[in-house]
């Protein structure tokens, strides 16, 4: 089977999936794309600086984010038009996955302009992969609602879901969507829950919701979490 060239081609799209911890992960593929495309827009320069320093890349960044993503498509889809090879990153992970990106692929589409991926870290297949929750098919909801009642609604909505539930989770709510998820959907309700994967530091928690609620609690809350949810009649 053909593999797909290192070298950028004028005009294209690189969704390039960077490391979420450990930068050995970071493929020799997305290494030379990110060393030798045109462009590189990225969620936070500062972030992805460091990521170019460390492979020694020099390639111009330009910030695409949340809050500049609806102009900024448009703008780099111009630039692809016009010949420019451009590398789509994220902070860390695979872009578009509860992150940036979807935009400007859109523009692409819809200018007939190749996009092509990269693939590589992602947390929520990360987790998936080590958790031993079934896998056979599941449901990936990125954030919850930051409230707690708009939250509970949701988990009550899903309490007989037939498949895993995979959520991200900020190191700010994660206490509390554990309980809410004790209190709605029961304490034995089987639960993974990843912090700092791929780092020095990553643990991994599988158990019942209450026991994981209480190893959490005595553990650091650092980072961004990566929380999956049994079907109600799994058993570990």
């Amino acid at each position: 089977m053909d593999s797909p060239s290192h070298q950028p081609l004028p005009g294209r799209l690189y969704v390039v999936s960077t490391p979420i911890g450990n930068l050995g992960d970071l493929s020799a593929r997305a290494r030379t794309l990110l060393d030798q495309v045109d462009l590189v827009a990225c969620e936070d320069t500062r972030v992805t600086g460091k990521l170019m320093r460390h492979i020694g890349a020099n390639t111009p960044l330009v910030a695409y984010h949340e809050h500049n993503e609806k102009t900024k498509a448009i703008e780099l889809g111009e630039e692809l038009s016009a010949g420019k090879s451009i590398a789509l990153v994220s902070d860390a992970g695979t872009p578009g996955i509860s992150d940036p990106g979807f935009r400007i692929v859109r523009e692409c589409r819809r200018r007939g302009l190749p996009v092509e991926a990269v693939p590589g870290p992602c947390a929520l297949t990360a987790l998936l992969s080590v958790s031993g929750l079934p896998t056979n098919g599941f449901l990936f909801v990125g954030f919850l609602p930051p409230k707690g009642a708009a939250r509970r609604t949701f988990l009550e909505r899903h309490r007989d879901f037939a498949y895993t539930l995979a959520l991200y989770e900020s190191c700010h709510r994660i206490g509390k969507c554990l309980d809410d998820i004790v209190s709605t959907l029961g304490s034995e309700r089987v639960v993974a829950l990843g912090k700092e994967l791929t780092k020095i530091h990553e643990t991994v928690f599988v158990g019942s919701a209450q026991r994981v609620a209480e190893q959490l609690a005595s553990a650091a809350k650092k980072g961004e979490f990566t929380v999956l949810i049994a079907p109600s009649s799994f058993e570990l």
